[in-house]
């Protein structure tokens, strides 16, 4: 209990709802004094106009010359007011009481407060009296502050009552919803410590609420599946890099070492020298494109983006491609509105080299007689780079495996290529904020590059 209570106390949440709290407590109880003060002073006003109409009804009964209806006024008065919440007084000019409850002979002229000790009121009872001459008398009206003080001690011990709830609420409400926020914010450290500790399959988890907190979890778990998305990719590029480099780098070295036997006897290696030739360029060509994707990943290339038209880019591949598509026993089409004009925001060389890659994937992997098409239409505000062929196509599973560097649908990597041209045209539309569609054409592969316009 002790450690919850510590956690509790040392906890963010709840300290901001403590600190609100207090803050909340400190407003209602100004805001309290205040009005506390405010009534304190509107009922001094209402006691003191009553005695002043009092004293005034009474005054009215004097004539001159007459005292008798003024001093019979003041009896009645004083014989009405049975609890001595009123009392009065009317004393000649000796200072002699001519009626009332007491005499207030000492009293000044106006408005004043004293303390009475009447038969049948607690001792010191507080009165406020107003006092004035009527005639050759002095009338004096005086009443208790004991209602007014009953109301105000009401009032009082309302709002001290208010404020012990209120601070019992605001501290209960304030742990209950601290805790529930920390337990979240403990499952999104949870998780992170498993994440450290390797699990990168750990997520957090949401309550669906749609808050603050909600949002960055998601945030949070976005980056941690994008987090293990790479893992993944690194160890399998890992893998296939040395796959990829190890059956190379093996005819390498025995290239050389039948290069090596046959200088040792005198005989001509010019053949060896080429195939090692060979192999080394095929592995430097590996690493070329490897690091030529980790450039484009990085964004250093985004400095030399331009508006373009990406319909002179389709021209100028489909016109390099056209020839070596023929010779191959395929066709190769282009298909753009005369005219037209989809402009893009990207590097030139950049998407020249997307689409090469995208056309030469179709030529490596179609086998004769395969028509290929490439094209450039618009939709909405994207504009649309379409390759399509009807080949063999990419299965249905594979399709989203085939951007990994390294990857290649031959299992066996008897034919030829680095498994890095996808990999390439992925980097490239990243890059450019493109998203890349490939669709089943039945039979056949349409690749779908979708440009922000300008």
């Amino acid at each position: 209990m002790s450690e919850i209570r510590s956690s509790l106390l040392r906890s963010t949440p709840f300290r901001l709802a403590l600190t609100f709290a207090f803050l909340f407590l400190l407003a209602f109880i100004l805001s309290g004094a205040i009005v506390y003060q405010l009534m304190s002073a509107s009922l001094a006003r209402q006691l003191d106009q009553s005695i002043k109409e009092t004293y005034s009804l009474i005054a009215a009964t004097y004539a001159e010359s007459d005292e008798e209806d003024l001093i019979s006024t003041v009896r009645d008065h004083a014989q009405f007011s049975q609890d001595k919440d009123e009392i009065f007084s009317l004393t000649d000019r000796g200072g002699n009481r001519l009626a009332g409850d007491f005499t207030a002979s000492s009293l000044p002229d106006g408005f004043s407060m004293f303390a009475a000790n009447l038969p049948g009121v607690p001792p010191d009872t507080e009165y406020r009296a107003y006092s004035g001459m009527v005639g050759d008398n002095n009338l004096t009206v005086a009443f208790s502050l004991s209602e007014t003080e009953d109301l105000e001690r009401i009032v009082l011990m309302s709002f001290g009552w208010a404020t012990l709830f209120i601070t019992v609420l605001a501290i209960g409400g304030g742990a209950v919803l601290a805790s529930r926020v920390q337990r979240r914010l403990d499952g999104i450290a949870s998780t992170m410590v498993d994440v450290s500790h390797g699990r990168l399959d750990a997520r957090i988890p949401l309550i669906g609420s749609g808050d603050d907190i909600d949002a960055v979890s998601a945030q949070v778990n976005a980056a941690l599946e994008r987090l293990s998305a790479l893992v993944d990719g690194m160890r399998e590029v890992s893998a296939n890099i040395a796959h990829d480099l190890k059956t190379p780098l093996n005819r390498l070295q025995m290239i050389l070492e039948q290069a090596a036997d046959k200088t040792a006897s005198g005989e001509d290696v010019s053949t060896e020298l080429t195939d090692a030739r060979a192999e080394s360029q095929q592995i430097n060509s590996t690493f070329d494109a490897l690091l030529r994707i980790a450039q484009i990943e990085a964004g250093a290339r985004k400095a030399r983006f331009v508006d373009l038209d990406v319909g002179p880019v389709v021209e100028t591949i489909g016109e390099v491609y056209a020839d070596v598509a023929e010779d191959d026993g395929k066709s190769l089409s282009i298909g753009i509105i005369p005219d037209t004009k989809w402009y893009v925001h990207g590097d030139r060389d950049l998407l020249m080299q997307m689409l090469a890659n995208l056309v030469e994937n179709a030529l490596s992997h179609c086998p004769p007689g395969t028509a290929i098409e490439l094209s450039v239409t618009r939709r909405g505000s994207h504009v649309l780079v379409h390759v399509r062929d009807d080949g063999p196509g990419i299965p249905a599973e594979e399709r989203e495996k085939v951007f990994r560097r390294l990857y290649r649908l031959d299992r066996s990597r008897t034919t030829p290529g680095s498994g890095l041209g996808l990999s390439l045209v992925k980097a490239v539309a990243d890059l450019h904020g493109a998203a890349i569609v490939l669709e089943d054409r039945s039979p056949g592969l349409g690749v779908t590059v979708s440009f922000p316009a300008v």
